[in-house]
């Protein structure tokens, strides 16, 4: 996509995990068209280093930054709580932060970490800045899943991982989560403008893989140094769901290359998606209730 044609000015862009990666190439690239780029980091240094070099390279100084672990989701409220009282408005947000970790990791409430930074985070950000989008519009939500998530599997009886934790499950059952998130808030949004949709950004060389270690990670690297493609190919297909005209209108849909691909078949399943839509509302709640009771 030749993104010197499309204009983002006046356009408000946040995008999480964008202190490197194909976030940071993303962030630059709509800081480049002229829009307003909010960069969400968990790394105060490289946070501030990627936000200086975008100004730089971009000759947009609207670029800012607010630094959050997203695996807490008193740090997601808080990043929606720190975005409404600097901005009006949000015309495209991009749930790109994602991990894999080779170990089980519970966050301070008590949920699995691949869950929490790969899905149920960006499904409380949203929620969040919801009415923002819908004062923005059109708007539009983008969540970074992958092609992984075919292999996953929706586990309710064992969401977390508690009873048998593998890396590789839990990693895949969090980007089916995004994929059955894309789909059912597309469908709950259908009546306003705001398009909802999701996409696999190809197997790209970046430092993805650095929540594995040992052997497992050495393997990785080298698999994803030989196979993988660059930081810049891999933005491209979310910088196209960002700005392109084309797909305006375009919701609950996947993507691939820049293309309309189909997800896997059991994607597709309604009732499946709205349990886990359900749950994630009471997981939700529960964590907002426990915030509000006093530690002893």
């Amino acid at each position: 996509m030749n993104s010197n044609n499309i204009s983002m000015r006046g356009k408000v862009c946040l995008v999480t995990g964008s202190s490197s990666g194909i976030g940071k190439v993303t962030a630059r690239e709509l800081a480049k068209m002229g829009a307003t780029v909010v960069m969400v980091c968990r790394d105060r240094g490289k946070g501030e280093a990627a936000r200086a070099e975008i100004m730089e390279e971009s000759s947009n100084d609207q670029v800012d930054l607010i630094i959050a672990d997203l695996s807490e989701l008193s740090q997601v409220r808080r990043v929606a709580s720190e975005f409404k009282q600097k901005y009006s408005q949000l015309h495209v947000l991009i749930h790109n932060a994602g991990g894999i970790y080779a170990e089980r990791k519970t966050t301070s409430d008590g949920l699995e970490q691949t869950f929490v930074v790969n899905y149920l985070a960006p499904f409380l950000l949203t929620k969040l800045l919801l009415d923002v989008l819908q004062d923005s519009m059109p708007a539009r939500i983008i969540n970074v899943s992958s092609d992984a998530h075919p292999y996953g599997n929706i586990d309710f009886a064992d969401l977390q991982g508690v009873q048998k934790y593998n890396f590789v499950k839990a990693y895949n059952q969090s980007k089916l989560a995004q994929i059955y998130f894309t789909y059912e808030l597309a469908d709950r949004l259908q009546d306003v403008d705001i398009t909802v949709n999701a996409l696999h950004p190809g197997r790209v060389r970046s430092n993805f893989n650095s929540g594995t270690k040992g052997l497992m990670h050495a393997v990785g690297e080298v698999i994803y140094f030989l196979t993988g493609i660059s930081e810049e190919r891999g933005a491209q297909t979310m910088l196209y769901l960002a700005t392109s005209p084309e797909i305006e209108k375009v919701s609950g849909k996947y993507f691939s290359d820049s293309k309309q691909v189909p997800s896997s078949r059991h994607s597709y399943d309604t009732v499946v998606r709205q349990r886990l839509w359900d749950v994630s509302e009471e997981l939700i709640q529960q964590n907002e209730l426990s915030q509000q009771v006093p530690k002893k």
